[in-house]
């Protein structure tokens, strides 16, 4: 985060002056190009909001159409239905922000353009398909293209516990758990939206990418030929990674050289699951490169952070293994599953009694499980990072967060209650506009003249959902007493206001519940021996930040293309609820039809229960096992102990900073070094060399170096990888990778190795 007296000072740049040019002495961000006489290096947040995208707004634009409603609840039912019907698939298929972008105004487009504006049919053509209308359905969609953790409850009891609520309380229990952090997170607005430092960099290239879909004139025209040229380019180049050339998912020097060799498959290997760390592979697969992050947009100060964290994780994956901490060689090198001491899997069910409670003594007979050594390293970083976020925060961005808490005040409290009217629906929404506006973020300046989505509406759904959450969990045999879902949802809601802030600025998000972490541990403690009590607390901990951030991340969108607040507020509201009411009616369906599949350990090709399988696993290994394991004493005391050093972490560096500010320890972001340095404990790791590498060039030589051409096409480019990335691999996903049911390979030869690693190193047992 940025400290108190900023990296460079920050100036107000008003969008009719991007001809004007600056120069800034300082660090390794100052331009030294030739190009800076035509346009400023964008510095700070308010630079790339008010430069990457448009601050223009046309109030005429109407996104209340039939149209927009039309589509936006046609792409919510595809979305929400296709995430559950996913969610029980061996291989997962996610509708992302950019494909359900270019997919709406591709439809927005035909119907505009083939549909009669006469008689009834004019209401769903009204006029030019528009740039509100786009967002609205995007915003509508989004919400509802996600399956429910909640489901994931249900389904664990219908399988595992053979408990099946009833179809109301299964339905408010869906409602209350998705909206909750939509309340929580609509009352910190102030603090985590409206600010330019709340920049969102992970929205940016869609925003442009809008940009350039709707704006008019010759430099519009030429952006929009730069999308549709990088979106065929990477289009058609997906089917070579993705099926026919596969080795271009991770060309390894090292591995070609020593294909046989344990120590290089570890080390340099990385183009398939749980391989190795991929130290100085190549990737030339745009999915991985940009699956998480995109590294086009990543600010440049959280990418030396991450990249910090990235070196140190190498360093300490290896030394765990190699050394035999915590009987590391007994365990595969990747691996997130529990084992028995001589490396076999563990059999969960051979500790539960018939009550699927943890028992004492059949635990004493199979043994306490074991966790591979990296996964532990995974666990200690992302305590170190969970506890180092509060204190990083609290140190360099107090100025930006004491609103959280400045209301406390009896005054306060008065004068809220003196206004307080229960007649929320008649609120006008019409808000004070400050006499001096220079200091506003120009983007939310052109929003106060529509009227907004009032506090008293997030309140009202903060509450219901609160008391509605309470009698589920009773109604639904949930095993979590009431004091326990009052501590889960106090923990997502302090969580939200740290969390949520540095996604808002770094674009990085940190999670509470990254797996087995923070929230199951704590669960673990509170409700010893009761699995199912641990994942509700899961459920309104984890997933009220998780929806929080999806809310405010969506405003951001609403307030960057000018939505009106309320018509933000009503897409999420129907998406979220029309999601999660298709997300209960697929689950009941597909658990109806394919209970023995989903129960048995290897599935089909055509559905698979690996995913509640693994949820209900890890809930009797927190719930049951986290006093034996984790407790001080223990084998993996560790673990919770890291979340203390945590607390500390970010003093040394504000310390330093303090008193030797030409060190610029004020540069790195503390939880961001200490998450990364647990990155590489799972999945495909070969894109993470030329990650690095394109962040770079992006963020510091194109932005320092070519700041027209940044400013102009860094994001609309990201823009076009992803979209076309994501376009091809949805294709992919249903005609040759099994996700309509049979699976169909390229057939096997030098660059596509069908029986191994696709980097031909050795495939470890």
């Amino acid at each position: 985060m940025e400290r108190v007296s900023s990296l460079n000072d920050e100036k107000s740049i008003d969008v009719k002056e991007k001809s004007k040019s600056y120069r800034v002495n300082g660090d390794i961000e100052t331009s030294t190009g030739e190009d800076t006489d035509e346009i400023t290096v964008l510095q700070n947040e308010r630079d790339i909001a008010t430069h990457v995208i448009s601050v223009d707004d046309d109030p005429s634009l109407n996104p209340w159409t039939f149209r927009a409603f039309f589509i936006g609840l046609g792409l919510s039912a595809f979305g929400g239905s296709l995430a559950q019907i996913y969610y029980f698939k061996p291989q997962t298929v996610n509708v992302s922000l950019m494909f359900l972008g270019i997919i709406s105004y591709v439809i927005g487009l035909a119907i505009e353009t083939f549909i009669p504006r006469h008689g009834l049919l004019r209401y769903l053509n009204p006029g030019p398909f528009n740039k509100k209308e786009n967002a609205f359905i995007i915003i509508m969609a989004s919400a509802a293209a996600n399956s429910a953790l909640a489901t994931e409850v249900l389904a664990v009891q219908r399988l595992y516990y053979n408990i099946t609520p009833n179809a109301i309380s299964s339905i408010f229990l869906l409602f209350s758990s998705q909206l909750l952090g939509y309340g929580i997170g609509g009352l910190m607005r102030g603090i985590l939206l409206y600010p330019s430092k709340m920049l969102y960099p992970g929205v940016l290239p869609l925003l442009s990418m809008l940009d350039a879909f709707y704006y008019d004139g010759i430099a519009a025209r030429r952006k929009l030929k730069v999308f549709y040229f990088v979106f065929t380019a990477i289009f058609i180049w997906e089917l070579f990674p993705e099926w026919i050339f596969p080795l271009l998912t991770g060309v390894s020097i090292f591995c070609l050289a020593a294909p046989n060799n344990a120590a290089v498959s570890r080390v340099f290997g990385g183009s398939n699951g749980n391989e190795g760390l991929g130290l100085l592979s190549l990737c030339f697969d745009w999915q991985y490169l940009s699956g998480g992050l995109n590294p086009m947009t990543i600010p440049l100060k959280a990418q030396l952070s991450s990249f910090i964290g990235y070196i140190l994780c190498a360093v300490v994956f290896v030394a765990v293994f190699y050394n035999n901490i915590w009987e590391s060689r007994n365990f595969p090198f990747l691996a997130q599953l529990l084992f028995y001491e001589n490396g076999t899997v563990y059999d969960q069910t051979l500790i539960m009694n018939s009550n699927y409670e943890v028992d004492p003594t059949l635990v004493a007979e199979q043994g306490l499980p074991f966790y591979a050594g990296t996964w532990i390293v995974n666990l200690l970083a992302t305590n170190l990072a969970l506890a180092a976020t509060f204190t990083h925060l609290l140190l360099w961005n107090k100025d930006d967060l004491n609103a959280a808490w400045t209301w406390i005040n009896m005054d306060t409290l008065r004068s809220w209650y003196a206004n307080f009217d229960w007649k929320f629906w008649k609120h006008s929404g019409k808000r004070e506009v400050p006499a001096n506006t220079e200091d506003l973020d120009p983007h939310y300046r052109e929003m106060l003249k529509y009227p907004d989505a009032p506090n008293s509406w997030y309140f009202l759904t903060l509450v219901l959902s609160f008391i509605v959450g309470l009698v589920v969990v009773y109604e639904t045999n949930s095993t979590l007493p009431w004091w326990g879902f009052v501590i889960a949802v106090l923990l997502g809601a302090v969580s939200i206001l740290f969390f949520g802030a540095l996604y808002a600025i770094t674009g990085i998000g940190l999670s509470i519940r990254t797996e087995e972490t923070l929230v199951q541990m704590i669960a673990g403690y509170l409700h010893n021996g009761r699995p199912m009590a641990n994942m509700f607390f899961v459920l309104y901990s984890f997933n009220t930040v998780s929806q929080a951030m999806l809310l405010l991340r969506d405003l951001k969108i609403a307030q960057y293309a000018k939505l009106p607040p309320r018509a933000a507020f009503t897409a999420q509201v129907i998406g979220t609820l029309l999601g999660a009411v298709l997300n209960y009616m697929l689950m009941n369906s597909i658990i109806d039809s394919q209970r023995e599949i989903l129960l048995s350990v290897q599935g089909t090709n055509i559905w698979s229960g690996q995913q509640p399988q693994s949820y209900n696993s890890q809930a009797i290994a927190w719930g049951g096992l986290a006093h034996e394991l984790f407790s001080y004493g223990q084998r993996y005391q560790w673990v919770p102990l890291s979340y203390l050093i945590g607390l500390v972490a970010p003093l040394p560096f504000w310390i330093i900073h303090r008193y030797w500010p030409r060190l610029r320890m004020d540069y790195y972001y503390t939880p961001v070094i200490c998450a990364y340095i647990g990155w590489l404990c799972v999945g495909i790791n070969s894109s993470v060399t030329t990650y690095f590498t394109v962040a770079f060039l992006s963020q510091w030589w194109l932005r320092t170096r070519y700041p027209r051409w940044f400013t102009k096409y860094n994001y609309l480019v990201g823009a076009a990888l992803d979209g076309g990335t994501q376009v091809m691999v949805f294709f992919l996903s249903f005609a040759v990778q099994g996700a309509a049911g049979k699976a169909h390979l390229f057939p096997a030869w030098w660059g596509a190795n069908q029986g191994g690693n696709y980097d031909r190193c050795s495939r470890l047992n």
